[in-house]
Protein backbone atom coordinates (compact mmCIF):
# COMPACT_ATOMS: atom_id res chain seq x y z
CA UNK A 1 0.00 0.00 0.00
CA UNK A 2 2.99 2.25 0.73
CA UNK A 3 3.28 3.09 -3.00
CA UNK A 4 -0.57 3.38 -3.58
CA UNK A 5 -0.71 6.19 -0.54
CA UNK A 6 2.42 8.20 -2.88
CA UNK A 7 0.04 8.05 -5.68
CA UNK A 8 -3.19 9.12 -4.32
CA UNK A 9 -1.90 12.03 -2.21
CA UNK A 10 0.65 13.00 -5.40
CA UNK A 11 -2.81 13.03 -7.39
CA UNK A 12 -4.74 14.72 -4.81
CA UNK A 13 -2.94 17.82 -5.83
CA UNK A 14 -4.36 17.56 -8.89
CA UNK A 15 -7.41 17.89 -7.72
CA UNK A 16 -7.77 19.30 -4.26
CA UNK A 17 -7.49 23.60 -5.21
CA UNK A 18 -10.85 22.35 -6.86
CA UNK A 19 -12.93 20.57 -4.97
CA UNK A 20 -16.04 22.18 -6.10
CA UNK A 21 -15.99 20.68 -9.75
CA UNK A 22 -14.87 17.63 -8.62
CA UNK A 23 -18.58 17.21 -6.30
CA UNK A 24 -20.00 18.50 -9.42
CA UNK A 25 -18.70 16.37 -11.36
CA UNK A 26 -19.17 13.49 -9.02
CA UNK A 27 -22.95 14.11 -8.32
CA UNK A 28 -23.54 14.64 -11.80
CA UNK A 29 -22.13 11.38 -12.60
CA UNK A 30 -23.50 9.39 -9.97
CA UNK A 31 -27.20 10.67 -10.61
CA UNK A 32 -26.97 10.16 -14.10
CA UNK A 33 -25.45 6.47 -13.66
CA UNK A 34 -28.46 5.98 -11.21
CA UNK A 35 -31.29 8.62 -10.81
CA UNK A 36 -32.70 6.58 -7.84
CA UNK A 37 -29.32 7.55 -5.77
CA UNK A 38 -30.94 11.40 -5.60
CA UNK A 39 -33.71 10.33 -3.03
CA UNK A 40 -30.79 9.21 -0.74
CA UNK A 41 -29.39 13.15 -0.55
CA UNK A 42 -30.91 16.46 0.75
CA UNK A 43 -32.99 18.39 -1.69
CA UNK A 44 -30.30 21.09 -1.05
CA UNK A 45 -26.86 19.78 -1.96
CA UNK A 46 -24.74 22.65 -0.54
CA UNK A 47 -22.47 21.58 1.59
CA UNK A 48 -24.25 18.63 3.19
CA UNK A 49 -24.36 16.90 0.20
CA UNK A 50 -20.19 16.44 0.26
CA UNK A 51 -20.25 13.91 2.93
CA UNK A 52 -20.06 11.09 0.83
CA UNK A 53 -17.33 12.35 -1.02
CA UNK A 54 -14.93 13.71 1.85
CA UNK A 55 -15.68 10.41 3.32
CA UNK A 56 -14.36 8.57 1.02
CA UNK A 57 -11.31 10.75 -0.12
CA UNK A 58 -10.70 11.12 4.07
CA UNK A 59 -10.16 7.39 3.79
CA UNK A 60 -7.71 7.52 0.85
CA UNK A 61 -5.39 9.44 2.80
CA UNK A 62 -4.97 7.17 5.34
CA UNK A 63 -4.34 3.76 3.60
CA UNK A 64 -0.37 3.83 5.01
CA UNK A 65 -1.50 3.41 8.30
CA UNK A 66 -3.04 0.21 8.57
CA UNK A 67 -4.56 0.73 11.76
CA UNK A 68 -6.50 3.53 11.54
CA UNK A 69 -7.24 2.92 8.26
CA UNK A 70 -9.11 -0.46 9.17
CA UNK A 71 -10.56 1.21 12.16
CA UNK A 72 -11.69 4.32 10.38
CA UNK A 73 -13.08 2.73 7.37
CA UNK A 74 -15.05 -0.04 9.31
CA UNK A 75 -16.59 2.37 11.82
CA UNK A 76 -17.49 4.81 8.24
CA UNK A 77 -19.06 1.21 7.06
CA UNK A 78 -21.33 1.39 9.98
CA UNK A 79 -22.39 5.19 10.09
CA UNK A 80 -23.16 4.96 6.68
CA UNK A 81 -25.88 2.74 7.26
CA UNK A 82 -28.23 5.91 8.07
CA UNK A 83 -27.83 6.77 4.27
CA UNK A 84 -29.48 3.37 3.33
CA UNK A 85 -26.22 2.60 1.40
CA UNK A 86 -26.72 -0.49 0.32
CA UNK A 87 -23.32 -3.01 -1.44
CA UNK A 88 -24.21 -2.42 -5.04
CA UNK A 89 -24.42 1.45 -4.71
CA UNK A 90 -20.60 1.39 -4.00
CA UNK A 91 -19.66 0.06 -7.60
CA UNK A 92 -21.46 3.52 -9.05
CA UNK A 93 -19.73 5.64 -6.64
CA UNK A 94 -16.67 4.32 -7.78
CA UNK A 95 -17.52 4.60 -11.36
CA UNK A 96 -18.40 8.32 -10.58
CA UNK A 97 -15.33 9.24 -8.56
CA UNK A 98 -12.86 7.96 -10.86
CA UNK A 99 -15.08 9.89 -13.70
CA UNK A 100 -14.60 13.36 -11.78
CA UNK A 101 -11.21 12.58 -10.87
CA UNK A 102 -9.99 12.34 -14.33
CA UNK A 103 -12.25 15.23 -15.74
CA UNK A 104 -10.77 17.70 -12.92
CA UNK A 105 -7.56 16.90 -13.02
CA UNK A 106 -7.28 17.22 -16.85
CA UNK A 107 -4.29 15.94 -18.65
CA UNK A 108 -2.22 15.84 -15.85
CA UNK A 109 -3.83 12.04 -15.06
CA UNK A 110 -2.58 9.13 -15.87
CA UNK A 111 -3.00 5.68 -15.46
CA UNK A 112 -0.55 5.19 -12.24
CA UNK A 113 -2.86 7.61 -10.80
CA UNK A 114 -6.15 5.88 -11.64
CA UNK A 115 -5.29 2.19 -10.99
CA UNK A 116 -4.08 3.93 -7.51
CA UNK A 117 -7.03 4.94 -7.11
CA UNK A 118 -9.04 1.33 -8.35
CA UNK A 119 -6.47 -0.24 -5.90
CA UNK A 120 -7.62 2.30 -2.93
CA UNK A 121 -11.14 2.35 -3.88
CA UNK A 122 -11.74 -1.28 -3.45
CA UNK A 123 -9.94 -1.79 -0.17
CA UNK A 124 -11.76 0.96 1.08
CA UNK A 125 -15.16 -0.65 -0.05
CA UNK A 126 -14.12 -3.62 1.52
CA UNK A 127 -13.66 -2.69 4.97
CA UNK A 128 -16.36 -0.43 4.52
CA UNK A 129 -18.55 -2.99 4.02
CA UNK A 130 -17.37 -5.41 6.46
CA UNK A 131 -18.01 -2.97 9.19
CA UNK A 132 -21.40 -2.50 8.47
CA UNK A 133 -22.11 -6.34 8.25
CA UNK A 134 -20.80 -6.79 11.34
CA UNK A 135 -22.68 -4.42 13.26
CA UNK A 136 -25.81 -5.75 14.68
CA UNK A 137 -26.96 -2.19 15.38
CA UNK A 138 -30.00 -0.52 13.76
CA UNK A 139 -28.63 2.03 11.24
CA UNK A 140 -29.91 4.55 13.48
CA UNK A 141 -32.10 5.14 16.58
CA UNK A 142 -35.23 7.36 16.90
CA UNK A 143 -34.49 9.67 19.98
CA UNK A 144 -37.05 11.92 21.85
CA UNK A 145 -36.19 15.28 22.99
CA UNK A 146 -36.40 15.32 26.89
CA UNK A 147 -35.05 18.75 27.66
CA UNK A 148 -34.25 22.01 25.92
CA UNK A 149 -32.65 24.67 27.36
CA UNK A 150 -31.48 27.59 25.38
CA UNK A 151 -27.99 29.64 27.04
CA UNK A 152 -27.88 32.47 25.36
CA UNK A 153 -28.89 33.61 21.59
CA UNK A 154 -27.20 31.31 19.69
CA UNK A 155 -26.51 28.10 22.05
CA UNK A 156 -28.39 25.08 23.67
CA UNK A 157 -28.44 22.23 25.88
CA UNK A 158 -30.55 19.17 25.29
CA UNK A 159 -31.11 15.81 26.16
CA UNK A 160 -32.51 12.52 24.12
CA UNK A 161 -33.55 8.81 25.33
CA UNK A 162 -32.60 6.96 22.22
CA UNK A 163 -35.38 4.55 22.24
CA UNK A 164 -35.78 0.68 20.40
CA UNK A 165 -32.62 -0.78 21.58
CA UNK A 166 -29.75 1.03 23.82
CA UNK A 167 -27.14 2.45 22.32
CA UNK A 168 -23.68 2.05 23.20
CA UNK A 169 -21.61 4.81 23.22
CA UNK A 170 -18.42 5.70 24.70
CA UNK A 171 -17.68 8.50 26.48
CA UNK A 172 -15.23 11.06 24.02
CA UNK A 173 -17.33 9.97 21.02
CA UNK A 174 -19.81 11.50 18.60
CA UNK A 175 -22.43 10.82 16.69
CA UNK A 176 -24.61 11.63 13.92
CA UNK A 177 -27.82 13.81 14.34
CA UNK A 178 -31.10 14.30 11.79
CA UNK A 179 -34.22 16.13 12.64
CA UNK A 180 -36.34 14.72 10.20
CA UNK A 181 -39.10 16.99 10.18
CA UNK A 182 -37.71 20.21 9.24
CA UNK A 183 -34.45 18.80 7.36
CA UNK A 184 -34.95 15.18 6.19
CA UNK A 185 -31.73 13.33 5.16
CA UNK A 186 -29.27 16.07 6.34
CA UNK A 187 -27.23 15.41 9.47
CA UNK A 188 -24.67 16.71 11.41
CA UNK A 189 -22.23 15.29 13.82
CA UNK A 190 -22.01 15.98 17.83
CA UNK A 191 -20.19 15.05 20.53
CA UNK A 192 -21.98 13.14 23.12
CA UNK A 193 -22.01 15.67 26.88
CA UNK A 194 -22.62 12.50 28.89
CA UNK A 195 -21.13 9.18 30.15
CA UNK A 196 -23.18 5.90 29.20
CA UNK A 197 -26.16 5.36 31.47
CA UNK A 198 -28.85 2.94 31.86
CA UNK A 199 -31.59 5.61 31.08
CA UNK A 200 -30.03 5.49 26.98
CA UNK A 201 -30.22 8.98 27.94
CA UNK A 202 -27.51 11.58 25.59
CA UNK A 203 -27.21 15.06 26.44
CA UNK A 204 -25.94 17.44 23.13
CA UNK A 205 -24.24 20.90 23.36
CA UNK A 206 -25.55 22.93 19.70
CA UNK A 207 -24.10 26.66 18.62
CA UNK A 208 -25.21 28.06 15.89
CA UNK A 209 -23.97 31.43 14.06
CA UNK A 210 -26.57 34.10 13.83
CA UNK A 211 -28.98 33.53 11.00
CA UNK A 212 -27.18 29.76 10.30
CA UNK A 213 -29.69 27.21 8.98
CA UNK A 214 -28.81 22.96 8.93
CA UNK A 215 -29.42 20.75 11.23
CA UNK A 216 -27.22 22.97 14.62
CA UNK A 217 -29.80 26.02 13.83
CA UNK A 218 -32.75 23.44 14.33
CA UNK A 219 -31.76 21.66 17.31
CA UNK A 220 -30.62 25.20 18.95
CA UNK A 221 -34.17 27.88 17.45
CA UNK A 222 -36.87 24.91 16.99
CA UNK A 223 -36.48 22.05 18.77
CA UNK A 224 -38.60 21.76 21.93
CA UNK A 225 -39.60 18.36 24.48
CA UNK A 226 -41.16 15.63 22.97
CA UNK A 227 -39.58 16.28 19.11
CA UNK A 228 -38.20 12.99 17.64
CA UNK A 229 -34.72 12.85 16.36
CA UNK A 230 -32.46 10.45 14.66
CA UNK A 231 -29.57 9.62 15.90
CA UNK A 232 -26.94 7.57 14.48
CA UNK A 233 -23.91 4.73 15.50
CA UNK A 234 -21.13 6.51 17.65
CA UNK A 235 -18.03 7.04 16.39
CA UNK A 236 -14.38 8.29 17.00
CA UNK A 237 -11.51 7.71 19.14
CA UNK A 238 -11.20 10.70 21.48
CA UNK A 239 -11.51 7.95 24.73
CA UNK A 240 -9.87 6.93 28.23
CA UNK A 241 -7.31 5.10 27.88
CA UNK A 242 -8.28 2.73 31.12
CA UNK A 243 -5.37 1.04 31.15
CA UNK A 244 -3.10 4.57 31.82
CA UNK A 245 -2.43 5.60 35.28
CA UNK A 246 -1.32 8.88 33.85
CA UNK A 247 -2.80 12.10 34.96
CA UNK A 248 -5.09 13.99 32.46
CA UNK A 249 -5.78 17.24 31.28
CA UNK A 250 -8.48 18.18 28.95
CA UNK A 251 -8.38 21.48 26.86
CA UNK A 252 -12.13 22.40 25.93
CA UNK A 253 -13.40 25.43 23.75
CA UNK A 254 -16.92 26.64 23.80
CA UNK A 255 -19.36 23.69 22.93
CA UNK A 256 -16.34 21.51 22.31
CA UNK A 257 -16.64 21.34 26.12
CA UNK A 258 -19.20 18.29 25.12
CA UNK A 259 -16.70 15.32 25.31
CA UNK A 260 -14.97 16.15 28.25
CA UNK A 261 -17.64 16.75 30.23
CA UNK A 262 -18.37 13.16 29.28
CA UNK A 263 -14.80 12.45 30.10
CA UNK A 264 -14.92 13.44 33.30
CA UNK A 265 -18.14 11.70 34.14
CA UNK A 266 -16.95 8.62 33.19
CA UNK A 267 -13.63 9.32 35.49
CA UNK A 268 -16.00 10.51 38.19
CA UNK A 269 -17.13 6.49 38.67
CA UNK A 270 -14.21 5.22 40.17
CA UNK A 271 -11.17 7.32 39.98
CA UNK A 272 -9.03 7.42 42.48
CA UNK A 273 -5.47 8.02 41.86
CA UNK A 274 -5.76 10.30 38.56
CA UNK A 275 -5.49 14.54 38.66
CA UNK A 276 -8.16 15.91 36.04
CA UNK A 277 -7.07 19.37 34.98
CA UNK A 278 -9.52 20.76 32.77
CA UNK A 279 -9.25 24.22 31.04
CA UNK A 280 -12.35 25.70 29.78
CA UNK A 281 -12.17 29.09 26.76
CA UNK A 282 -14.29 31.05 25.47
CA UNK A 283 -14.33 34.72 24.34
CA UNK A 284 -16.56 36.31 26.72
CA UNK A 285 -17.69 35.14 30.28
CA UNK A 286 -20.85 34.84 28.84
CA UNK A 287 -20.21 31.87 26.45
CA UNK A 288 -19.32 29.66 29.53
CA UNK A 289 -22.38 28.06 29.68
CA UNK A 290 -21.63 24.96 31.63
CA UNK A 291 -18.79 27.07 34.33
CA UNK A 292 -21.32 26.47 37.07
CA UNK A 293 -22.09 22.97 36.88
CA UNK A 294 -18.35 22.20 36.59
CA UNK A 295 -17.49 23.90 39.09
CA UNK A 296 -20.35 21.44 41.32
CA UNK A 297 -18.21 18.54 39.90
CA UNK A 298 -15.40 19.71 41.83
CA UNK A 299 -16.78 20.69 44.61
CA UNK A 300 -17.57 16.67 44.73
CA UNK A 301 -14.45 15.69 43.18
CA UNK A 302 -10.96 16.59 45.20
CA UNK A 303 -8.80 14.90 42.09
CA UNK A 304 -10.69 17.55 39.78
CA UNK A 305 -9.81 21.16 38.62
CA UNK A 306 -11.50 23.26 36.75
CA UNK A 307 -9.52 26.64 34.93
CA UNK A 308 -11.81 28.87 32.49
CA UNK A 309 -10.06 31.37 30.44
CA UNK A 310 -11.73 34.30 28.24
CA UNK A 311 -9.57 35.24 25.01
CA UNK A 312 -11.76 38.97 24.81
CA UNK A 313 -13.34 39.77 27.83
CA UNK A 314 -10.97 42.10 29.88
CA UNK A 315 -13.51 42.29 33.03
CA UNK A 316 -13.48 38.09 33.41
CA UNK A 317 -11.96 37.43 36.86
CA UNK A 318 -10.16 34.90 35.94
CA UNK A 319 -7.60 33.21 33.21
CA UNK A 320 -7.11 35.78 30.17
CA UNK A 321 -5.97 34.83 26.63
CA UNK A 322 -6.79 32.08 24.33
CA UNK A 323 -7.16 28.72 25.91
CA UNK A 324 -3.74 27.24 24.21
CA UNK A 325 -1.67 29.92 25.85
CA UNK A 326 -3.06 29.36 29.06
CA UNK A 327 -2.27 25.77 29.53
CA UNK A 328 1.59 26.88 27.96
CA UNK A 329 1.76 28.95 31.52
CA UNK A 330 0.02 25.63 33.48
CA UNK A 331 2.66 22.98 32.23
CA UNK A 332 4.60 21.04 31.73
CA UNK A 333 2.07 18.15 30.32
CA UNK A 334 4.44 15.49 28.63
CA UNK A 335 3.80 13.18 32.00
CA UNK A 336 -0.47 13.53 31.19
CA UNK A 337 -2.55 11.77 28.47
CA UNK A 338 -4.46 15.02 26.79
CA UNK A 339 -7.76 15.66 25.48
CA UNK A 340 -8.74 18.63 23.18
CA UNK A 341 -12.15 19.37 21.75
CA UNK A 342 -13.24 22.56 20.07
CA UNK A 343 -13.04 24.45 16.58
CA UNK A 344 -10.73 24.00 14.17
CA UNK A 345 -8.31 27.04 15.19
CA UNK A 346 -8.23 26.58 18.66
CA UNK A 347 -6.91 22.30 18.48
CA UNK A 348 -4.38 23.78 15.98
CA UNK A 349 -3.26 25.91 18.51
CA UNK A 350 -3.00 23.52 21.46
CA UNK A 351 -1.75 20.76 19.97
CA UNK A 352 1.15 23.04 18.56
CA UNK A 353 1.46 24.37 22.45
CA UNK A 354 1.92 20.34 23.23
CA UNK A 355 3.93 19.68 20.83
CA UNK A 356 6.00 23.13 21.73
CA UNK A 357 6.40 21.03 25.33
CA UNK A 358 7.49 17.61 24.21
CA UNK A 359 3.76 16.09 25.05
CA UNK A 360 4.36 12.60 23.23
CA UNK A 361 1.78 12.34 20.42
CA UNK A 362 0.02 9.12 21.45
CA UNK A 363 -0.63 10.73 24.60
CA UNK A 364 -3.03 13.23 22.62
CA UNK A 365 -6.41 12.97 21.14
CA UNK A 366 -8.61 15.34 19.76
CA UNK A 367 -11.94 16.11 18.18
CA UNK A 368 -12.82 19.22 16.21
CA UNK A 369 -15.16 21.44 14.71
CA UNK A 370 -14.10 21.85 10.77
CA UNK A 371 -10.77 20.85 8.98
CA UNK A 372 -7.61 20.54 10.83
Amino acid sequence: MENVARLLKESWTLVEEDRDRLSGHFYARLFLLDPALRRLFPAEMTGQGDRILDAIVTATQVVDDPESFDEYLRSLGRDHRKYHVESTHYGTMGVALLDALRSTAGGSWNLEYDQAWRDAYAAIVAKMLAGAAADENPPFWHAEVLTHERHGADTAVLTVRALQYPLPWRAGQYVSVEAPRHLPRVWRTYSVANAPNDGNVLEFHVKTPAGAGWVSGVLVRRTKPGDLLRVAAPMGSMTLDRSSERDVLCVAGGVGLAPVKALVEELTGGNQTRWVHVFYGARHANDLYALAGLRELVAAHPWLSVTPACSDDPDFDGEQGDIAEVIARYGPWTAHDCYVSGSARMVRSTLRALAEDDVPPPNIRYDTFGEL
